[in-house]
């Protein structure tokens, strides 16, 4: 098995970053969670990813087939459930760009489905937990 590693930092009051493949992660906490707001929260940055993972691959799909991209977005709406603690349903609605075919808008659908990120949340993974 391939095993990565990622650093937790904790870099004062309640900022932590993550470092992962030579990148830095930087996360903090609302003011009204102790924080200084200078960062995303973690749970934000999950969301961050689940999103912007989607726009990997509806970009890519438009790029590998030498579509025009201009004007391509996604907007993506959380549903929360349980006062607001858990996301029940994610939709991306993606705005296609002007003149976009008609035939490759299930195949971009399909596409967008394949986020590595949510393949993760929909196949349940094991979490281990040690204190050494």
């Amino acid at each position: 098995m391939d095993q990565k590693v990622i650093d937790i930092v904790f870099k004062g009051n309640v900022k932590i970053n993550a470092e992962i493949d030579g990148l830095s992660i930087a996360t903090d906490q609302p003011t009204d969670k102790g924080g200084e707001g200078t960062a995303p929260n973690p749970f934000q940055l999950f969301l961050a990813s689940l999103s912007t993972c989607a726009g990997f691959y509806a970009i890519k799909f438009c790029q590998t087939r030498e579509l025009n991209h201009e004007g391509l977005g996604i907007r993506v709406l959380c549903d929360f459930a349980d006062k607001g603690f858990k996301v029940e349903k994610m939709t991306y609605e993606i705005t296609l760009p002007e003149g976009f075919p008609e035939k490759y808008r299930p195949a971009l659908i399909r596409a967008v489905d394949q986020c590595t990120v949510k393949k993760h949340v929909c196949d349940c993974l094991d979490f281990e937990i040690i204190a050494n």
